[in-house]
């Protein structure tokens, strides 16, 4: 992989490597673009195969911030950190205070917080090298945890989805099959609940399956591969990103897709494959966009959750004007997302010009 060369063709502005032997460390930031404001993006601790798999990851997933913040209508560019490493086992103080010092040297272009593999309390530990985050727990004046709002901004998605499909938003009686059961998918499943819905589960870990058992209303496919197979009207990924491929989106038996997994195409020809399959597919960045949004009014002032939810609720009005675009032009909801955000990011540079 040539990594200047695919950070030119995308855009990106800047990667960064740190590594700190003595406690375990090494971590990768990209800053994809700033046209908007200092990159934000959480920071994910995996323990990928190979340290090119890990560039990659990192690259796309900043990019997608930047588009995710452009689409939502925030002043924020788009950013990613990755540590590698396991987060069942290989997390420390020392580890997170020594990352905090690496996001420190950045001098504020890029703002973290938390994703994949990192809590409120390892963000915490950031805090005490640096203060250019977000995320802190509530206790300590921050927003902690998004999924309650990324929760709430996927319901109003999937409400935006329901009335291109059946001409109402209304998902009473629907069945939704939820690919994995964490934070974010289980604050889903109490809008849904709430609304009628019916909802089948499945997850790679026992407990998220046994807790979702726990719950009224909630049918569970032990096989976890087997959800792609559940006749449903919409499928909702909510685990890890590249799901939706050639091998299964011909086994998708539902009219729409609609989950808060990041980067659920693993190819951008996967979003014509589920057009001409006739699923409406809403695009992850646009419906997941509430944990942004919510880290957003935590930044540089006390955490406003009202001002959070109301900005988050706007997330069904933006997935119907991807749905709107997508008709009108004949392209890809896919397409339309990145066009939603482009067309926002080059009025802003235009500004930056005239100034």
């Amino acid at each position: 992989m040539h990594i200047a060369e695919y950070m030119s063709a995308n855009g990106h502005e800047q990667f960064a490597v740190w590594t700190d032997p003595a406690v375990g460390l090494k971590a990768f930031i990209a800053i994809h673009d700033t046209t908007l404001g200092p990159a934000l993006g959480g920071t994910r601790i995996w323990p990928h195969k190979t340290e090119e798999d890990a560039i990659l990851d990192v690259l796309r997933l900043a990019k997608a911030m930047t588009y995710k913040s452009a689409a939502a209508g925030l002043p924020l560019g788009g950013g990613k950190g990755l540590i590698i490493a396991d987060p069942r086992k290989d997390k420390t103080e020392a580890l997170f205070r020594s990352y905090g010092r690496f996001v420190n040297t950045l001098g504020g272009r890029y703002i973290a917080t938390e994703d994949v593999g990192a809590t409120a309390r390892d963000v915490e530990w950031m805090s005490y090298e640096t203060r250019h985050l977000v995320g802190l727990p509530r206790e300590l004046g921050g927003s902690g945890n998004p999924a309650v709002v990324t929760g709430f901004g996927l319901h109003q998605a999937m409400r935006a989805c329901a009335r291109a499909v059946w001409g109402s938003d209304s998902l009473a009686g629907k069945r939704v099959a939820m690919q994995g059961f964490g934070n974010v998918a289980n604050s889903l499943s109490e809008h849904l609940l709430k609304a009628g819905a019916k909802l089948v589960v499945t997850d790679i870990s026992e407990e998220a399956r046994r807790r979702a058992r726990a719950m009224a209303g909630v049918e569970v496919v032990e096989s976890p591969d087997d959800i792609f197979d559940v006749e449903c009207d919409v499928f909702a990924p909510c685990a890890l990103g590249g799901v939706l491929n050639e091998r299964t989106i011909p086994r998708l038996k539902c009219p729409i897709v609609c989950g808060g997994a990041n980067n659920q195409l693993a190819e951008a020809v996967d979003a014509e494959r589920l057009q001409q399959r006739n699923i409406l597919y809403a695009p992850d960045y646009i419906v997941n966009a509430g944990g942004v949004i919510n880290v957003y009014y935590e930044l540089g002032r006390p955490y406003n959750a009202e001002a959070a939810m109301a900005t988050a609720a706007r997330i069904h009005d933006t997935m119907e004007r991807v749905i709107a675009m997508s008709k009108q032009r004949g392209i890809t909801t896919a397409h339309a997302a990145d066009l939603l955000a482009e067309e926002r990011l080059s009025a802003a540079r235009r500004v930056r010009v005239v100034r």
